[in-house]
């Protein structure tokens, strides 16, 4: 399990209390500092910067995404790297999350290992899209 140098921020935006909770023991575990976002509103509003590790982001969001909300999430999916949950795994789901750039896609329940695995990857400065 990877740990963080210096704590840096992961994004958690998911409507339910219960999963950002559980994420945010997850990132806590690691050394990382969650920040919780009830909405996609909520995380484009808080404008992560060079703070923020990533993204932890339940694609079922974007189904409700304006197109307006739509671009600004593109764009703030390449400025910091964002990691796609749902409890949906079907094509549609997948699709979605690639077309957003998600650099990873875990199904709910996800394993804490392997998301901190992704983490660590995604945020490496090696990594492609790293920070």
């Amino acid at each position: 399990m990877p740990v963080a140098a210096v704590a840096r921020t992961v994004y958690i935006v998911d409507a339910d209390p219960s999963v950002r909770d559980g994420l945010s023991r997850v990132a806590d575990s690691a050394g990382l500092r969650p920040k919780h976002c009830r909405s996609l509103d909520a995380f484009l509003d808080e404008s992560p910067g060079a703070g923020a590790a990533c993204a932890l982001l339940d694609v079922s969001t974007l189904s409700r995404c304006e197109p307006e909300l739509w671009a600004r999430l593109r764009a703030m999916a390449a400025a910091i790297p964002v990691i796609a949950l749902s409890a949906r795994d079907d094509p549609g789901t997948q699709r979605l999350a690639r077309a957003l750039g998600a650099q990873a896609f875990f199904h709910k329940p996800v394993d804490a290992a392997a998301l901190l695995d992704s983490i660590d990857w995604v945020t490496r400065t090696d990594a492609p899209g790293g920070t």
